[in-house]
């Protein structure tokens, strides 16, 4: 007994020196604190806060479809010709030399009704020697005019560019739910971890008051033992008591440390500069008294739940493809239309030019051309298809709209549970305490013994854990209920805005 005495000393010694050796800074938090560091801080959330604007930037190059494309070129020729005798004429012709520069541009595009233009134009000259005589000659020729062709059946009321503008825009809004949701689970998380460390605070404090509690008795039974008022082996049983408390309060102080780290994980992204620091909560394990409504909050978490929009918006997606894929089952029924000027002359690039400018020389042409595909096995297909993958989403937001209930329902009565809890071990904590306070005054009086005050005070110190542990659950139970009905954010006054 005396090597147990010298242990405990020495145990006790180490733990003073190491608190001494140590000392880190105590900062004190509240829960908004550590709310607000988290949502400027937390990893988790600023990987989650690049998923909107990728997503902005995706609709952003889905209109890409409507930029016009600017082409232009310039090309020097030259060619030589054989002369022969010409079985049509029944005369001989002479070869022919000559050079030439062409330079042609356009500009051509779609626009959000499905209409595409083609505006093109091209000027050339032409110079070298033709003819018996080898004549010398100069020639320019020029065109410019626009096309039109406007879709009437197939990818008239949607194109492959209109559907890609819709998917992304839906996809924006499904990032920004992927957003808020993460907000919320992160949030959740900082509330559960911060009770857990008031939880793990107050155990320790619970085991020290055990350990102060079990050296107490060792320390009078230590003078009983001596007068000859008590057995040995009953000092024995308290030291044996005293140290397995004070294991337990190691452990403790353990578990409070490894709490300590979970928080400063999810409230900073610089680990490092949190290492000395000792984070004390001001908050304390309250029981309020909350009045549940399943309806309501059925009503919350079926119209607000970020999990079940983005399910919602899946559909939507799937339903701008279906109709895409219905577009495509028509024939192609397209309505042309051509309008221009061009140029013929004598001389460099002025003369056609100015015949051009002039519009002496206009053609035009309309009409309309159909396009049938033979079967369309393709695009029937994809139709069907696309219908049967519809199917998924509907399902899997039907089951989800049923796992969301459940969870509610789940959450209020486990609320409703542990604030009874609560209650109850308020309660056995209190006569805990008085039974011990009555069973040691019965042991000072000689009508009692140290093992039945060793065994309450056990209970009692299990009295205090479980109550502590009771307050923790129905907070956390709260929090969950709050997650499951996406009331989170409206509960703490806290306001997403996503650009």
């Amino acid at each position: 007994m005396r090597l147990l005495r010298i242990w405990l000393v020495l145990a006790g010694a180490g733990l003073a020196a190491l608190a001494q050796t140590s000392a880190p800074e105590v900062r004190k938090l509240s829960l908004e604190d550590c709310i607000q560091g988290a949502l400027q801080k937390n990893l988790d959330l600023q990987i989650a806060r690049y998923v909107p604007p990728l997503a902005s930037l995706n609709l952003e190059a889905s209109y890409a479809g409507y930029n016009p494309n600017f082409t232009i070129g310039a090309a020097r020729n030259y060619g030589e010709t054989a002369g022969g005798f010409n079985p049509q004429m029944a005369t001989l012709q002479a070869g022919t030399v000559s050079t030439g520069d062409t330079f042609n541009g356009g500009l051509g595009g779609l626009t959000p009704w499905g209409l595409s233009y083609n505006l093109a134009g091209n000027v050339s000259e032409f110079w070298g020697q033709a003819g018996p005589e080898q004549t010398p000659f100069d020639q320019s020729r020029g065109q410019a005019g626009f096309t039109l062709t406007q879709p009437l059946l197939k990818n008239f009321w949607i194109d492959q560019t209109r559907l890609n503008i819709r998917i992304a825009k839906n996809r924006v809004k499904y990032s920004d739910q992927v957003l808020r949701q993460q907000i919320m689970q992160t949030v959740t998380t900082v509330e559960n971890a911060y009770y857990d460390l008031i939880y793990a605070r107050e155990n320790v404090t619970v085991q020290a008051k055990a350990v102060e509690l079990a050296m107490q008795q060792v320390a009078e039974n230590r003078k009983r033992v001596e007068v000859g008022a008590m057995a040995p082996l009953d000092q024995q049983n308290a030291e044996a008591q005293a140290a397995t408390f004070e294991a337990a309060l190691i452990a403790a102080k353990s578990t409070l440390a490894v709490q300590e780290h979970l928080v400063k994980q999810l409230i900073t992204d610089q680990y490092s500069q949190w290492v000395n620091i000792a984070i004390e909560p001001t908050g304390t394990l309250a029981a309020p008294r909350h009045f549940f409504n399943l309806q309501d909050s059925w009503g919350k978490g079926l119209t607000q739940r970020p999990d079940l929009l983005q399910a919602k918006l899946d559909i939507e997606r799937q339903g701008v493809t279906i109709k895409y894929n219905h577009n495509q089952l028509f024939p192609e029924l397209d309505i042309v239309g051509t309008y221009g000027h061009t140029a013929a002359g004598f001389g460099e690039y002025s003369d056609s030019f100015g015949q051009i400018r002039d519009g002496s020389f206009p053609y035009y042409s309309y009409g309309a051309q159909l396009t049938f595909p033979i079967g369309n096995t393709g695009a029937r297909a994809a139709y069907r298809s696309s219908k049967l993958v519809k199917e998924q989403p509907v399902l899997t937001l039907k089951r989800l709209e049923q796992n969301i209930m459940v969870q509610i329902d789940n959450d209020i009565k486990q609320a409703e549970s542990s604030y009874q809890q609560v209650a109850a071990t308020r309660t056995a904590r209190e006569y805990a305490t008085a039974a011990l306070e009555a069973e040691q005054k019965k042991l000072e009086s000689g009508k009692s013994t140290t093992y039945t005050v060793l065994q309450m005070q056990r209970d009692l110190t299990t009295a205090r854990g479980n109550e502590i542990q009771a307050l923790d659950n129905y907070n956390k139970t709260l929090s969950q209920l709050s997650l499951d009905e996406a009331s989170t954010l409206q509960r703490l006054g806290i306001n997403v805005e996503t650009k």
